[in-house]
């Protein structure tokens, strides 16, 4: 639970009951994202394994552009900034290049891939 202070002196115990239930729903949430994202990550080296093994591109410029541009349509329909989902999706799709590139690599030199 976070429970850090919130720079406003003494909070009323009602407030300060509301921000702690706030604050434990964030918390969940952000565990909830991190599972996701290593759910993802996992598939992802998987796709890095059969790209490497078939001598595939580590990057897919088109799925990329057209990933991008569905995810700004899902954040536009949830009132989510689509530029701010954009970025963050490039931080993701840059991420998985720089592991499948890591996999090829290995897979190149005979070495099992420990990327992650």
């Amino acid at each position: 639970m976070t429970t850090s202070n919130t720079g406003t002196g003494d909070v009323q115990p009602a407030v300060r009951e509301e921000l702690d239930r706030l604050r434990d729903s964030i918390d969940n949430i952000d565990a909830a994202v991190v599972h996701l994202l290593a759910e993802r990550f996992k598939a992802t080296q998987q796709v890095g394994r059969l790209k490497a093994v078939h001598q595939l591109p580590p990057a897919d410029p088109d799925r990329e552009a057209r990933q991008i541009a569905r995810l700004r349509t899902l954040a536009e329909n949830a009132k989510l900034d689509p530029a701010f989902a954009e970025k963050f999706l490039n931080f993701i799709i840059a991420e998985v290049i720089r592991h499948h590139e890591r996999i090829a690599e290995d897979t190149a030199n005979g070495k099992p891939s420990e990327a992650n």
